[in-house]
């Protein structure tokens, strides 16, 4: 019996890449995101370049939205795994010059949002028998750098979130895992943060050789959720090896 995936964020990015990735590992994978379009399109190109890949449905989900968690926990049968990645960031700004609504809209999608999908899908990841629950946070979750005040404070309440479900779920079937990822080059995380702004959006990965990419995480999340059931991955921390910390890089 194939065992059934989520992936929030599904659109693009990180979750893209991870849905792919665990098709071809054999899961049914269901496709969450805002962006049907483009949900409706990964679909198809799963169906048709992933080898044995099992079913891939698409379903519209706003993280921000308890109606729209509760839709999605309605539509599918079962959950064996559920990815949180829908998130982001918004704007590199100081604490002192910071915009408060992009502080509140990234706790709002990073935070809340996570554990609103989580509250709506743990009873079926418990009923499975052998649930997992797969934060993806940020290096940025676990040390603090100038300009990413909003950005810290959401993913360190995150990694909070993380590890609190993990002491709370300790008697159940479910893992909990977090993965942490430092500089990764995708094609909207930047752009979002900058609101549009292609060359503030280049600017990260100026000299940067070779930044992680989203296959990259993808591949992170696909070997925790490989172990055997009884082996939990508390955490992983991956970064390009030019960087050091979120703060240090070597840039050519």
């Amino acid at each position: 019996m194939r065992k059934t995936a989520i992936v929030t964020g599904a659109s693009s990015g990180i979750g893209a890449a991870t849905a792919r990735r665990l098709a071809a590992e054999g899961f049914n994978v269901v496709l969450a995101a805002r962006r049907r379009d483009r949900l409706d399109a990964l679909a198809k190109e799963i169906a048709e370049t992933v080898p044995g890949a099992g079913k891939i449905a698409p379903v519209t989900l706003d993280v921000t939205s308890q109606e729209s968690a509760d839709a999605l926990a309605a539509a599918v049968t079962g959950c064996h795994v559920l990815v949180n990645n829908a998130g982001g960031a918004l704007g590199l700004d100081t604490v002192a010059t910071a915009d408060l609504r992009e502080w509140q809209a990234m706790y709002e999608s990073n935070v809340i949002g996570l554990v609103r999908v989580t509250q709506a899908l743990l009873p079926k990841l418990i009923e499975s028998g052998d649930g997992h629950v797969v934060n993806i946070t940020s290096l940025a979750g676990h040390v603090p750098y100038e300009g990413g005040g909003g950005y810290n404070a959401a993913k360190f309440a995150a990694y909070a979130v993380n590890d609190v479900l993990r002491l709370e779920l300790v008697a159940e079937p479910v893992r909990v895992t977090e993965i942490a990822p430092g500089l990764v080059k995708t094609e909207e995380f930047s752009l979002v943060r900058f609101h549009g702004d292609e060359e503030k959006a280049a600017k990260p990965y100026e000299g940067v050789p070779e930044p992680l990419v989203a296959d990259d995480v993808a591949d992170c999340v696909a070997w925790a959720v490989t172990r055997p059931s009884h082996v939990n991955i508390d955490r992983i921390d991956v970064q390009p090896r030019v960087q050091a910390a979120p703060h240090k890089l070597h840039r050519q």
